[in-house]
């Protein structure tokens, strides 16, 4: 029997079933789970979450009822609740950095653990992902290009998680730029947290070997979107767009892709938004075995790749995350390098920019935000620059970080 009772009530061998609150209040990456020691129930106090609800089946029920709050009948389980209104008001980058920030930290832990559990045999509860979608959405709806850009910074050794985290980002932001519905933007983004668990299946010597794979080592990797629906199919509360996602995201339009050599039609609407999100977070992103492309650079490769992805789905994402996406290097009029940090709603060729170096002088400059879509403004970009020809220090500093 599920009840819901005052965080004070609870104790070692209760079974929690939901913790009243936002995902980014409790220090859990899950919600259900048996309270086995006294410091979990610390850290849910501290946390200030007021309330939980426990199931009585599974763990131990109130010890004495509490007159001031008594135990009652948890409501009917129901869908999870829509970020408050206010917190879906549109952000600067500024402002959203920072929140964004602790939402990347805490989905790349909580999708690390979800995922070990998954490589150690457990069966996923593929519930444990909606919490998270709903907080990488709202900080998307306030401001896509924090969150999106935050997530592409990448180690070796958490590529896999901070790719999922990424995925479901760009999901979330494209669906809203196809004008998708709120029930199917939320399928999109734990569809796009999930869709890589597959390579759990695969060995990490193969998964993370920084050299190229051979011919064998390939066959391995292209299993992962087979396995990843496998693991769905036995996992609790996975969608079948998920389903359909892991199976299908490495298809092509012209049906060159794997694992069903899908074509057109044939392949759903959210894996031919996932064929994109994915491959474009990968090239953008550093891997063992090189560096990341441009973000401007990929969007021009990626469109010339015929046959592999949807032109409509393409250009629509190319919208959500403006021809120069933002950590995009280029050259302005007046002869300055810039970095981009902010889309205009004016136009996509126009937008927010980091000036930070003179290429007549080759010094620093001190750092300046100019809005390229403001009138009056007497620079526009006329070029895109290869970062890595440039080889600036720290240059991901410079985009991941706003100043006054």
């Amino acid at each position: 029997m599920l009840k819901r009772i005052s965080s004070k009530e609870l104790r070692v061998g209760m079974y929690l079933h939901e913790l009243c609150g936002s995902w980014m209040q409790h220090p859990f990456w899950r919600s259900k789970f048996e309270i086995k020691d006294k410091e979990a129930i610390r850290s849910i106090l501290d946390s200030h979450i007021e309330e939980v609800v426990i199931d009585t089946d599974k763990g131990l029920d109130v010890e004495v009822p509490q007159p001031k709050v008594a135990a009652q009948p948890a409501p009917p389980p129901s869908p999870p609740s829509k970020p408050a209104a206010q917190n879906l008001t549109e952000t600067s980058m500024k402002v959203e950095l920072e929140q964004a920030g602790k939402i990347v930290s805490k989905a790349k832990d909580a999708i690390s653990s979800m995922f070990h559990e998954v490589r150690m045999g457990k069966t996923m509860d593929a519930t444990e992902a909606v919490a998270m979608v709903e907080e990488i959405s709202a900080s998307v709806m306030r401001n896509p290009g924090a969150l999106i850009s935050l997530a592409r910074l990448k180690t070796k050794d958490d590529y896999t998680y901070m790719h999922s985290v990424a995925v479901c980002a760009l999901m979330v932001s494209l669906a809203k730029q196809l004008g998708l519905d709120a029930e199917t933007s939320r399928q999109a983004g734990v569809a796009g947290l999930l869709h890589d668990v597959g390579k759990m299946a695969i060995p990490s010597k193969i998964l993370d070997k920084p050299g190229k794979l051979t011919d064998a080592e390939f066959a391995i990797i292209q299993g992962h979107p087979m396995a990843g629906y496998n693991m769905l199919r036995e996992a609790k509360g996975a969608p079948e767009v998920a389903l359909d996602v892991a199976r299908h995201h490495h298809e092509k339009i012209d049906g060159s892709g794997y694992p069903d050599k899908l074509a057109n039609g044939n392949i759903s609407q959210l894996a031919r938004m996932s064929a994109v999100c994915d491959v474009y977070d990968a090239i953008t992103s550093n891997r063992p075995y090189k560096n990341g492309w441009d973000p401007s650079e990929s969007l021009t490769r990626m469109a010339s790749w015929k046959g592999h992805f949807d032109e409509h789905i393409f250009q629509a994402f190319v919208k959500s995350v403006g021809i120069y996406p933002v950590g995009s290097l280029v050259r302005l009029e007046s002869g300055r390098l810039a970095v981009v940090m902010e889309q205009s709603k004016k136009s996509l060729t126009m937008p927010k920019v980091k000036i930070f170096y003179s290429t007549k002088t080759k010094l620093h400059v001190k750092l300046e935000i100019l809005d390229l879509s403001r009138v009056p403004c007497n620079d526009k970009i006329v070029a895109r620059e290869d970062p890595a020809v440039w080889k600036f220090a720290n240059f991901n500093d410079l985009w991941a970080t706003a100043i006054d």
